[in-house]
């Protein structure tokens, strides 16, 4: 039985084969344990939504099991970011810490900033597929971040040391660049703050080929 549990970039949640790098969740529970399947309209249950390893300190899970958070799965951090997840605190102390940082610098704080004030902002920027609570910002594909992704003609783009690839579950594959305005993606604040300065996402190998 394939569940749905694997996240496009556009931030949908779907049941598809796809084989992901990382783990996830939305802060809690989403699902019905008995049917394993995803409840017909909950897409989140708080604003930490988060981006994991899928391997930490040998635990094992069961996928949807009873009173415990819904897994989810992503091709890549890249795809991960797009559908608004930050890396998590815990599992990925060293990338959460490079992210908060990147933030920090972008936007000159003093003081470090915290998961809760960061998934604040993200919430309000987060697009949640067909329900999305706004617009996605058009942009220039020449003002998109390396590491950001977009809609363009209903194709879902990467930018990659300033060249397109085309993302699709099961691979990325090099495209020319979008001529005139994209959907931008990847929340605003990861695009203008973190990922412009300083703070790289690990990709999928086919992104290198």
């Amino acid at each position: 039985m394939t569940l749905q549990n694997r996240v496009f970039p556009d931030g949908e949640i779907v049941a598809h084969p796809m084989h992901g790098l990382y783990l996830g969740n939305r802060g809690g529970v989403i699902h019905d344990h008995t049917t394993k399947t995803l409840h017909p309209t909950k897409r989140w249950a708080s604003r930490q939504w988060i981006c994991c390893v899928l391997d930490f300190k040998g635990r094992h899970r069961t996928v949807m099991s009873p009173n415990t958070y819904t897994e989810l799965f992503f091709y890549d951090e890249v795809t991960a970011l797009a559908a608004g997840h930050r890396p998590c605190f815990e599992c990925r102390r060293a990338d959460a810490v490079r992210f908060a940082q990147a933030w920090q610098r972008s936007i000159n704080e003093t003081a470090a900033l915290r998961a809760p004030a960061m998934d604040k902002i993200l919430h309000a920027e987060r697009l949640i597929g067909k329900t999305a609570q706004k617009n996605a910002p058009e942009i220039g594909f020449e003002k998109v971040a390396n590491g950001s992704m977009v809609r363009h003609k209903s194709q879902l783009i990467a930018r990659k040391a300033g060249k397109a690839l085309l993302w699709t579950p099961s691979g990325y594959e090099t495209i020319a660049s979008p001529v005139g305005l994209v959907d931008l993606l990847t929340p605003r604040s990861i695009n203008d703050h973190v990922l412009k300065n300083g703070y790289e996402p690990h990709w999928h190998p086919s992104a290198d080929k």
